[in-house]
């Protein structure tokens, strides 16, 4: 339960910062936060490192899982964080599901009324509302985005829960698949390497909180079963959307409210069937 409050708060925290700054720049900062925080408490431990192929693991997770953060933090940016973090959360928590539906077999019939729910809750939430009585219909910002991002967070479960060793050194080495992901991107899109302080330093509280999630939540899957290791973390986005509407005082219209609450309603169905 503490990475739920963790990631949340992490997500909100890159998420504005990105706000202020470039996306890739501002997560590969992150990452790199991450890095060097989680390998000096690994290091403290004086755990074993992970065998080869769970370094492998790590790495491969970190990629996917890093540069999806950095699309989901620019989602977080260009829309409203209430609706773009329960989509991402929805498909972090579907895929690993459907995964676990073709190894395991046909899903509850809790599972199936989350996937309905969760389709409702897409509509709901990306539907065209008119903003005003003389405006036009117009589409969220940043649902696509969230939706690609959640992808990523997928494959970010399914690779680092294949990862065995002291969960502190797995999310460190994680994080070079994710420095090295999103410095890529920078590059590609010629992105202005500039930070100024307050994005830095929201960069780098999330990339604290971050990577610690990650070791609670590689931890909890090591433990036991990944979907419910899923199911508790994915409700991160309750901590967002709290924190979004506290902090950033955004509002939904009655619709896309009731999506929001469908989508965090969706979640646990989904992955706790």
């Amino acid at each position: 339960m503490a990475a739920v409050f963790i990631w949340g708060a992490a997500d909100f925290a890159g998420g504005y910062g990105s706000r202020r700054a470039n996306a890739f720049v501002l997560t590969a900062f992150s990452h790199a936060c991450a890095f060097a925080l989680m390998s000096l408490i690994a290091l403290g431990q004086a755990g074993p490192l992970p065998d080869r192929i769970s370094i492998l693991w790590a790495i491969a997770a970190g990629a996917v899982g890093g540069f999806a953060l950095a699309i989901f933090y620019r989602a977080l940016a260009s829309g409203q964080m209430g609706l773009s973090a329960p989509i991402a959360a929805l498909m972090g928590a579907a895929i690993p599901t459907m995964v676990d539906i073709a190894l395991e077999g046909a899903p509850s019939r809790w599972s199936i009324g989350g996937f309905g729910l969760a389709i409702v809750a897409i509509w709901l939430i990306s539907r065209p509302e008119p903003q005003g009585e003389n405006e036009v219909s117009a589409r969220p910002t940043g649902v696509a985005a969230a939706a690609l991002a959640g992808v990523g967070f997928a494959g970010f479960f399914l690779c680092i829960h294949q990862a065995s060793g002291s969960p502190t050194w797995v999310a460190a080495i994680s994080r070079i698949g994710s420095f090295t992901s999103t410095a890529i991107a920078v590059v590609v899109v010629r992105a202005p390497l500039k930070l100024d302080r307050t994005p830095a330093v929201l960069g780098a509280v999330a990339g604290f909180f971050d990577v610690s999630a990650s070791a609670m939540f590689v931890f909890a899957s090591q433990h036991g079963r990944l979907d419910e290791a899923v199911v508790i973390t994915s409700l991160y986005p309750a901590v967002t959307v709290l924190l979004a509407r506290l902090i950033l005082k955004e509002h939904f219209t009655r619709w896309r409210l009731v999506g929001l609450l469908a989508a965090l309603a969706a979640v646990p169905m989904i992955a706790g069937g």
